[in-house]
């Protein structure tokens, strides 16, 4: 048996500020990322937990220009549609925030579930079947943190068509669900503050408010 090893204070301290430091790149440099880089940063994604050790998550790296191109299109319908749920100084105030980092970023990944993988034998998924896009969503943090440590932003655009998408990307597969499509890249500037923070949009909610005894 391996000896486990031991996180002291100090890297307890180090890991705390990489949390803090996690942010959802919006602004991007094109210069791309080391040969290597994204495969090995996907590796350590795959260390996540997941429910029965299914290990649902599936990522597609979205390569070709005309697909890219095609996601970039999507994302500026669905957010011209979405401008128009809000009025007066909430529509400016959308209108002028930049939602995602499409047109720079130099790595455009898919991230999909498996809703109907046998891996696992459907340990644990009985009564909260959604634990399966839970645990893809546990593998995106553990990317989004294992980039972050390597000076490496990660954006999460949520304002797509997940069929369309799967459409664009040629997935055919009906158990396919989209989780996430995700820009990665370097960074233009850090902020240890959301940008949705400093632009005024919404403030981070204080502790004593999110926790709750029973």
């Amino acid at each position: 048996m391996l000896t486990p090893p031991t996180f002291d204070k100090a890297f307890q301290d180090r890991l705390d500020e990489l949390f803090k430091w996690r942010r959802d790149v919006r602004h991007f440099k094109t210069d791309p990322l080391p040969d290597g880089m994204m495969d090995q940063l996907l590796e350590t994604a795959t260390l996540a937990p997941s429910v029965g050790n299914s290990q649902p998550w599936r990522f597609i790296k979205v390569i070709n220009p005309q697909r890219r191109k095609a996601i970039r299109d999507n994302f500026e319908a669905c957010n011209k549609e979405a401008l128009a749920d809000y009025d007066g100084d909430q529509a400016t105030a959308y209108a002028s925030l930049k939602l995602s980092g499409l047109d720079r970023a130099p790595a455009h990944l898919a991230v999909f579930c498996d809703t109907k993988t046998q891996v696992g034998m459907g340990l644990g998924q009985k009564t909260m079947p959604e634990t399966l896009k839970y645990s893809v969503v546990s593998s995106i943090q553990t990317l989004w943190l294992s980039a972050r440590a390597q000076g490496v932003g990660l954006g999460w655009v949520s304002i797509i068509e997940p069929e369309e998408v799967k459409h664009i990307l040629d997935i055919d597969e009906p158990s396919w669900e989209l989780v996430a499509y995700l820009c990665i890249g370097y960074p233009e500037e850090e902020h240890i503050v959301p940008e949705l923070v400093r632009t005024g949009w919404q403030e981070r909610l204080p502790f004593s408010q999110t926790v709750l005894e029973r």
